[in-house]
């Protein structure tokens, strides 16, 4: 199975960081969210009950990355991985892309976070 349903881009505000700072003004973050989920009932019935909604992956990315402050990136990301897998039973695996483009490091970057797979088989 090849299909997928994908956002990305998803930005965020939240309160993610080791940085005393990081946890008190927050910052942007940016989501892609890739899930793996067969689309052939969807793709013949043109039903949005043979699928998952594209707000409702959203909505519950949205809910599980902002609803506390976590110190690593991979730990926010997980989150959001745990929850789109145990909100939506067609949904067989997800990779999260967590970018942190205020990332406080000394240096010049274009761009710098995680990216997590996971899946029902783990």
């Amino acid at each position: 199975m090849n299909d997928r349903i994908f956002v990305t881009g998803l930005a965020l505000h939240a309160y993610h960081g080791v940085m005393p700072h990081e946890a008190k003004v927050g910052q942007s973050f940016a989501l892609d969210l890739a899930a793996d989920i067969d689309l052939t009932e969807a793709g013949h019935s043109d039903k949005v009950a043979d699928t998952v909604s594209y707000d409702l992956i959203v909505k519950a990315a949205a809910e599980a990355f902002c609803a506390r402050p976590y110190r690593l990136v991979e730990a926010a990301a997980g989150a959001v991985a745990d929850a789109l897998l145990r909100q939506f039973p067609r949904i067989r695996s997800v990779r999260v892309t967590v970018h942190k483009p205020h990332a406080p490091i000394a240096a010049t970057f274009r761009d710098v976070g995680v990216e997590i797979f996971r899946s029902r088989h783990d």
